[in-house]
């Protein structure tokens, strides 16, 4: 697992590097153009990708390391919340047999969840010991596991959100350093120095373009990972319904009630905002 995690850790500074700079380069076309028409195109074979980095200052620093984290964390969540990773095909049902036709073989539920694995099957290996203990307290173990469980997933992502809030106050805050810096060149400079303070504002505005540039794809991956995870949270909400009424009544001395499912539903409805906020 760790090798795995390095490799991802090292693809996501590559892509990194060679991405995150793109929008300042398609940015500084326009005034790239211009230099070639002033000079012959001299300038512009000088004005490299490198050099356009360099002159947004120190703050490309840290925006660098912020798609380094976004990078990282974007891919390697993309694969952890694949479906085959969280639930293999037909947990449900597999779920069910391995409890037996009355729901109460405690045991074979609890092997079949551990040999499957991962956070779906940890939230219903809580509820299995419950079993026979009344429906409210098999309904609560699922419940706070739950919980947790999807607290956890949300947590591995929030790094995405982080980046696309931190990026675009690095860059803006770059800019502000690069514009104070332009109009003192230009002030020093004294009057009809308008080209000074041109090319200053033009260095300042580097950083803020590589910050949007950033934050805009970073925020897209999160809202799409949010999704994901919003998703699983149906679908455990569905075989939770499914696994309480198959085990429901065990162990109570009485028959299920034909409103056993509405009930359950009604139960894991209330419970599901608490799971998806965790």
């Amino acid at each position: 697992m760790n090798n795995y995690r390095l490799f991802l850790f090292i693809s996501a500074c590559a892509l990194s590097f060679l991405a995150m700079p793109l929008g300042a380069q398609l940015l500084a076309q326009g005034e790239v153009a211009a230099e070639v028409a002033n000079a012959g195109g001299a300038q512009a074979e000088s004005q490299t990708l490198l050099d356009l980095i360099e002159k947004g200052g120190m703050l490309m620093i840290p925006i660098g390391l912020c798609s380094v984290v976004a990078v990282y964390v974007a891919i390697w969540q993309f694969l952890a919340l694949r479906r085959d990773q969280l639930m293999p095909s037909g947990f449900r049902a597999k779920l069910r047999e391995s409890l037996g036709t009355k729901g109460d073989d405690v045991v074979s539920g609890l092997a079949y969840c551990k040999q499957v694995g991962g956070p779906v099957s940890r939230i219903f290996q809580a509820g299995i010991p419950k079993i026979g203990k009344g429906d409210e307290v098999i309904e609560k173990a699922i419940e706070d596991a739950g919980a947790r469980e999807v607290g956890k997933m949300k947590r591995q992502v929030r790094p995405l959100s982080a980046v696309a809030t931190i990026s675009p106050l690095l860059g803006l805050l770059g800019t502000v350093y690069g514009m104070i810096g332009a109009f003192q060149a230009a002030s020093a400079a004294g009057a009809g120095k308008a080209d000074t303070l041109a090319t200053g504002i033009y260095e300042a505005l580097v950083t803020t373009a590589a910050g949007l540039t950033l934050a805009i794809p970073v925020l897209i991956c999160h809202q799409i990972l949010i999704g994901k995870i919003d998703s699983i949270v149906d679908e455990i909400d569905d075989i939770a319904v499914d696994f309480l009424e198959h085990v429901g009544g065990n162990g109570s001395g009485d028959k299920k009630p034909s409103a056993r499912k509405p009930r359950a539903k009604s139960k894991s409805a209330s419970a599901k905002p608490a799971v998806a906020t965790a």
